[in-house]
């Protein structure tokens, strides 16, 4: 008797310890779903080829997501069940720090395109560059600085409930290491520049702080986590990098290797802390990520990237390519090569549903000078599409946008496509 006491106190653990086990499909194709992420608050588990996942825990609540879905919550009570997750394309608009409150006219504006056209998404400036909030967040540090003072927007419940009543997904864009408010309020891990250890600022007059540093690592994160809490469905990190200049001061040695260290394990601390709330994270980079070899200086490339993040989401605007690049002497007059090219050439080392470009929406400044409209922004779509990106998201500096340029031109039977006129090119070696 005892004996059997002793055995089923050794097993206690095993035999409290619960378990959520079910299937990932496609809602649309019911088709199982590979490689889906399951998780609690603290573990992820992985879904096999039939779809099928388990995990060990005693949680209420566990977030699905796999590239190319929308994130989904379920409760444990749907033991041993069909979970069906909702397949998107996202197709967002930029949505600037200014304009994203309840009764901008330009938050209008953009609901009704999305109304009438097939965008679907909006990316919205949670944390600017100088490092003020769009709302009033918990985070005490951040208010302590005074982030909260220039908000614009006075009930981000109100207004979130809007963008989800319109099943809208939300992208929260927070500006990292590029923070005023943060940088000369601890000047102790701002970045300095080296000649004689005072703060570094840049063309714009803004401080960064040390990406180096740990305590930027948990002020940005923190913030996104307040982003998270609100309920966006993605934290999108810019100026998730090294500044490009040389002779600045930093708290180790600035060499590709440790930078690219840095971001990695920012990365890796926002995918920790932010897990409990199922939400993908997104990084921005520019556009020649695509094409170098290296960091460049700054501590991102493609592959680095890749390992931590969710999506990738390179500024693949034409006009921020140099002349003779792609072959052209004006790239910004091929929006589509740009686009197309520059996603197929990294195809190998970042599965394209995994890649969503910012596209130009905004005068081209580098070369003709001329104005992007609707043939140049449906080029760019259409490119995304026929490499098969994760979709797309538009830069307009001001945020403002035509409605029918996001309304689809069909091609003519028999017509030429872009496409197809590339593939030309390409086999004939231009």
């Amino acid at each position: 008797m005892n004996k059997i006491v002793t055995i089923l106190i050794a097993l206690l653990p095993t035999l409290l310890l619960a378990s959520f086990s079910g299937t990932i499909v496609d809602k649309t194709t019911f088709k199982p779903i590979q490689n889906a992420t399951l998780s609690d608050s603290t573990n992820s588990v992985k879904s096999d080829k039939n779809g099928y996942f388990l995990i060990d825990s005693e949680e209420e609540t566990y977030h699905v997501k796999a590239y190319g879905y929308r994130p989904f919550s379920v409760s444990y009570d749907m033991n041993d069940s069909v979970l069906e997750v909702e397949p998107i394309t996202v197709k967002a608009l930029y949505l600037t720090f200014w304009g994203a409150s309840n009764n901008s006219k330009t938050s209008k504006r953009i609901m009704k395109i999305i109304e009438e056209t097939e965008v679907n998404a909006v990316v919205i400036d949670i944390k600017n560059e100088y490092g003020s909030t769009l709302f009033w967040t918990s985070f005490k540090q951040a208010n302590d600085y005074g982030a909260h003072k220039n908000r614009t927007n006075r009930d981000i419940a109100k207004f979130m409930k809007k963008l989800k009543d319109k099943n809208i997904y939300t992208i929260a864009r927070i500006v990292t290491f590029k923070d005023e408010l943060q940088a000369s309020n601890n000047p102790d891990y701002a970045i300095k520049l080296d000649s004689n250890g005072s703060i570094w600022r840049n063309h714009d007059n803004m401080a960064w702080v040390d990406p180096y540093d740990k305590r930027s690592h948990e002020y940005a994160v923190s913030i996104a986590e307040e982003a998270a809490k609100v309920g966006f469905d993605e934290i999108n990190f810019d100026y998730i990098r090294f500044p490009a200049k040389k002779n600045l001061r930093y708290s180790q040695k600035n060499s590709s290797k440790n930078r690219e260290k840095a971001i990695g394990e920012f990365l890796d601390l926002a995918q920790d802390r932010l897990r409990k709330y199922g939400v993908f994270i997104s990084v921005d980079t520019y556009g020649n990520i695509c094409w170098s070899k290296d960091d460049n200086g700054i501590g991102q490339t493609v592959t680095a990237l890749a390992a931590h993040a969710d999506y990738l989401s390179p500024m693949l605007y034409p006009s921020g390519f140099a002349k003779g690049s792609f072959y052209f002497d004006n790239p910004s007059e091929h929006p589509y090569d740009v686009i197309y090219r520059s996603v197929k050439n990294i195809q190998d080392k970042i599965e394209p549903n995994r890649v969503r470009p910012w596209l130009q929406y905004f005068k081209d400044y580098a070369h003709k000078r001329r104005y992007y409209r609707k043939a140049e922004i449906q080029a760019q779509i259409r490119a995304t599409q026929d490499i098969n990106t994760g979709g797309w998201m538009m830069w307009s500096p001001s945020s403002k946008y035509h409605s029918e340029y996001f309304k689809p031109t069909l091609y003519k039977e028999g017509s030429e496509t872009p496409l197809n006129s590339l593939r030309k090119a390409l086999e004939e070696g231009k």
